[in-house]
């Protein structure tokens, strides 16, 4: 029982933290920022430094939409994480099995693909719309 109380816990805290859960993301061509909150649902949208004022229309909308589902695949990719530890049996109690989830059902299937953050570049690329722009990615 003391298990399963510590288990009911650790999902109410998990639970917790989420809902207080937001994301920002920059787009690549560093014209917007777009933030999520932790439904995956859009809370806020920053213009940044003027740079819209020179975009097409289909540009700055690309570049919302861009960084808009980068940062809702964050919150995604966040949720599971915090997930993970709930869908795994109990070791020290058999009854405790878990759960399985599928997440690419859940999230999509980009979910499930490697993340570029958490790999490093092991080749020297630099990201294509930094070549374009000529920056070597150093701030």
């Amino acid at each position: 029982m003391a298990e399963l109380r510590s288990a009911q816990e650790a999902v109410e805290r998990t639970e917790r933290e989420l809902r207080q859960a937001s994301f920002a993301v920059l787009s690549s061509d560093r014209a917007v920022r777009a933030t999520v909150g932790p439904q995956g649902e859009l809370t806020g949208v920053e213009f940044l430094e003027d740079k819209y004022r020179s975009m097409s229309p289909q540009e700055l909308a690309a570049s919302v939409l861009e960084a808009a589902s980068a940062a809702r695949l964050k919150m995604n990719r966040h949720v599971m994480k915090a997930m993970a530890p709930f869908t795994e049996p109990s070791s020290e109690v058999p009854e405790l099995k878990g759960f399985e989830l599928d997440w690419e059902r859940i999230f999509g299937p980009g979910v499930l693909e490697k993340d570029d953050e958490d790999t490093a570049r092991t080749d020297g690329a630099v990201p294509g719309w930094r070549d374009a722009l000529g920056e070597d990615g150093e701030d």
